[in-house]
């Protein structure tokens, strides 16, 4: 018997539709999700509800779509599963865009389940009403409608049941693609769904049973493709891994220059010295996009270039790639001597830029990346910001810890970081973020969490400003030619009072010098409720001269007498190592 007539009301069939949903989504392993208050999906908002307060799922209500699809952006990092946001129709639908893009480029598993108008309204000038199917284009690795069934609740059980075994099997596709579990290409889906009215009926209702074992409708078995690429190691060989990377046995030891969200290493590479050395092969793991001196090593026409990729797609900016693989098979060890001259070129980068932090009157964002990375232990999870903040972790820090690494390297945006730092910290770990004024700035919504919602247990969020965008002075525009147009258009200093922004969200803020940092990142942010921003002032006037200065002092020691004598002494049956 069906629940059809209860208490005299009848449920509506978007209500089942949004039941079966939400079940078929807990069956696949989905146990997060977000959500956003609308009037269209108002069926989904109950059917979640409701499975948040059975404790199947824990759910996440957020105002603002943008920082919602960040949340369950960082919500899928950290847990490496299925987080879908659910949103109403119309512009609500486009504002997740950024987060999507991001999704699809660092193959994170997004799901966007966005309510939508019948179809007989579509292109009749209906209010909240836009093209939805598609809307995110190839940025999706799947997109579906979800097939609407009558208007009026389905009283034939065998019409029911068809309906249910469609839409149950549409879940478990949209979940298998977004996982990438047969072609290993996981990233975002976006399924459509358009609720007829009503949207709303009866209180209590009954799902359509799924499989009985309480397992997914349709169970789906990854695809294992090994396509390895022969790799001979005893060439002088230097690897590079960006975000995304996998940990490759056959690689360690293997001189690396590892991004701060690539796994650690054991041989760490400085991006700093790789103008002087000369390897004879580059191994690209992951999708490296941080470093210029990377860029130019990629284009040298003389060095041999493999990529080992395990998704479909593969990073090759340059076009010199000559192998691409899903892993290696290594033959070969690297020589010693190659080895060491790279470890030797590595503490001298790490040596002057020390120095120059130690020797200088200013506090750059640099000061206030080591003062974090010195404080973090195993089992610790760093949140990165984009722009300078990432780099300035991988100038200082070499990441050989313990230490978990989630960064925005997917288009590398500074949106929606605040919503993504307080998605990764909901996992439960001590978690400390660090990101620049302007990417907090941007995204400062992202700390109006309701106070109905989960909040993390121990988020620290350190905010390094220098009062606008201090990058921008390290590239091109940043010379003295431009000076006259520079701090408008590029520094464009803000003004904000960030205790006063975080005082309006009821956010603890704290303001902290770099000297007494540690100390402050060692109490946690448990005692404060589980969320607090640290905010350290920076200075970015002097920041190209001194990027100037470590550059120079690298290449100078470099070559210093006592390295070139160390270079000598390595030298081996393979003949000289260079430093040039």
């Amino acid at each position: 018997m069906h629940a059809d007539r209860i208490n005299g009301t009848a449920p509506s069939t978007a209500q089942v539709q949004a039941g079966v949903i939400v079940d078929e989504l807990i069956r696949c392993g989905v146990h997060e999700a977000v959500l956003c208050p609308g009037s269209r999906n108002a069926p989904l908002a109950i059917a979640l509800h409701r499975a948040d307060a059975d404790r199947r799922i824990r759910l996440h209500v957020r105002i603002d779509e943008r920082s919602a699809a960040y949340l369950a952006l960082g919500l899928a990092a950290g847990s490496h599963t299925v987080v879908p946001v659910v949103t109403t129709s119309g512009t609500a639908v486009a504002n997740l865009v950024p987060g999507v893009l991001e999704a699809s480029y660092a193959g994170v598993p997004l799901m966007v389940i966005s309510a939508n108008r019948p179809g007989e309204v579509q292109g009749t000038g209906a209010s909240q009403t836009i093209v939805q199917p598609d809307i995110f284009g190839l940025a999706v690795r799947s997109a579906m409608v979800l097939a609407q069934a009558d208007h009026r609740y389905p009283s034939g059980g065998d019409r029911l049941a068809q309906h249910n075994a469609r839409w149950r099997a549409t879940v478990g596709r949209l979940t298998a693609a977004a996982l990438g579990l047969r072609d290993g290409n996981p990233g975002p889906v976006h399924l459509d769904v358009p609720f007829a009215e009503p949207l709303v009926g009866s209180r209590a209702w009954e799902t359509p049973p799924g499989r009985r074992d309480g397992g997914p409708w349709t169970v789906v078995e990854p695809t294992i493709i090994d396509a390895p690429v022969e790799v001979d190691l005893g060439l002088d060989t230097l690897v590079v891994a960006g975000q995304g990377a996998p940990v490759l046995p056959e690689l360690a030891g293997v001189p690396t220059v590892a991004e701060p969200s690539a796994p650690p290493t054991d041989c760490t590479v400085h991006p700093l010295v790789i103008r002087q050395l000369h390897p004879e092969q580059v191994i690209v793991v992951g999708r490296p996009t941080l470093h210029r001196s990377v860029v130019q090593l990629l284009a040298s026409p003389t060095i041999r270039v493999i990529v080992v990729a395990p998704e479909r797609s593969w990073t090759d900016v340059a076009g010199t790639a000559s192998a691409v693989g899903r892993s290696i098979r290594a033959t070969g060890r690297p020589a010693q001597a190659w080895v060491d001259v790279c470890r030797v070129a590595t503490c001298i980068a790490f040596s002057v830029v020390h120095r120059a932090l130690d020797e200088t009157d200013q506090v750059t964002g640099m000061h206030v990346a080591r003062a974090i990375t010195r404080q973090l232990g195993v089992g610790d999870t760093f949140v990165v910001g984009s722009s300078n903040p990432v780099r300035d972790v991988s100038m200082t820090w070499e990441h050989t810890t313990g230490v978990r690494v989630v960064s925005n390297r997917g288009v590398a945006g500074i949106d929606g970081l605040v919503s993504m730092s307080v998605g990764v910290a909901l996992a439960g770990d001590r978690t400390v973020a660090l990101l620049g004024d302007l990417t907090f700035a941007h995204d400062s919504g992202g700390l109006l969490v309701g106070p109905s919602e989960p909040v993390p247990r121990d988020l620290s969020i350190v905010v390094a400003n220098d009062n606008g965008g201090g990058i921008f002075g390290l590239l091109e525009q940043g010379g003295p030619q431009y000076a006259d147009v520079f701090e408008r258009v590029f520094g464009t200093p803000h003004g904000t009072d960030i205790a006063m922004l975080c005082a309006a969200h009821g956010v603890p803020h704290i303001a902290a010098g770099v000297a007494d940092l540690g100390e402050v990142l060692s109490s946690g942010a448990e005692s404060v409720g589980g969320l607090r921003v640290i905010e350290v002032r920076t200075d970015r006037d002097g920041l190209r001269a001194l990027h100037a200065d470590i550059r120079s002092g690298i290449e100078r020691d470099l070559f210093d007498d006592s390295v070139t004598a160390v270079a000598d002494d390595q030298k081996g049956s393979d003949g000289p190592v260079r430093i040039a």
